[in-house]
């Protein structure tokens, strides 16, 4: 009765049910916690400044993940499809190494030169978010997600969409090692993850084949 239950929820409802699976297994995992953690550090996260402005396009990765959910559950169940596989995929992959390889970072000030609205937005980051499993990023592997379940959508194909959305991406990226919340290594190892995730969602043999066909007919054809 439950598997027929099941079968009647839409498939867009059922790649949705990730978020509370994932957000029970990483919070667990933050509570729990454990005295083995490794440390994150390199080279370049000593050379990049605090800054506490970044904290804008750091929060406003929560829109932007939000954005292209409600964009592709309303109107483009294929953006909707990739963009929660692209995420299944990385966010899995991602506890699993938490679980196994469990990691911390200690990049944060202990004092603010400034005090205004954007610090204290930082502080509250810091209450509500411990610098535990950190690598791979969660912010970085988000913002891939979105922009290239939005390159790929009906939407937000075009070259200006395109452009908007990777500098977005980008950003997003780049706040998280201004506010340091993020080590360098987190950002790449979260890119490499991202880009071994994307042949699994987006390449499609039977697709290619029939574009491929497409365009022998065409060029035959003489037209």
């Amino acid at each position: 009765m439950v598997k027929e239950l099941f079968k009647k929820i839409p498939k867009r409802i059922k790649l949705l049910l990730f978020w509370p699976v994932f957000g029970a297994v990483f919070w667990s995992m933050e509570l729990v916690g454990t005295d083995k953690y490794h440390i994150v550090h390199c080279f370049f996260d000593d050379k990049i400044p605090f800054c506490e402005y970044f904290a804008i396009p750091y929060y406003f990765w929560f829109i932007f993940l939000i954005g292209m959910i409600v964009y592709g559950f309303f109107w483009d169940e294929e953006a909707l499809k990739n963009y929660m596989k692209f995420t299944i995929i990385t966010y899995s992959v991602t506890l699993a190494v938490y679980a196994v390889y469990p990691t911390v970072q200690n990049l944060r000030p202990e004092t603010f030169q400034n005090n205004n609205v954007f610090t204290q937005i930082v502080k509250f980051a810091y209450k509500v978010d411990t610098n535990t499993n950190v690598c791979p990023s969660i912010h970085v592997l988000g913002s891939m997600a979105v922009y290239f379940a939005a390159r790929k959508s009906k939407l937000f194909c075009g070259k200006a969409w395109r452009a908007a959305f990777f500098a977005t991406a980008v950003l997003i990226t780049v706040s998280t090692l201004f506010i340091k919340q993020h080590s360098v290594l987190d950002i790449v190892f979260a890119v490499i993850l991202g880009v071994f995730a994307y042949p699994f969602v987006y390449f499609d043999k039977k697709k290619s084949s029939k574009k491929t066909e497409k365009h022998r007919e065409y060029a035959f054809s003489g037209e």
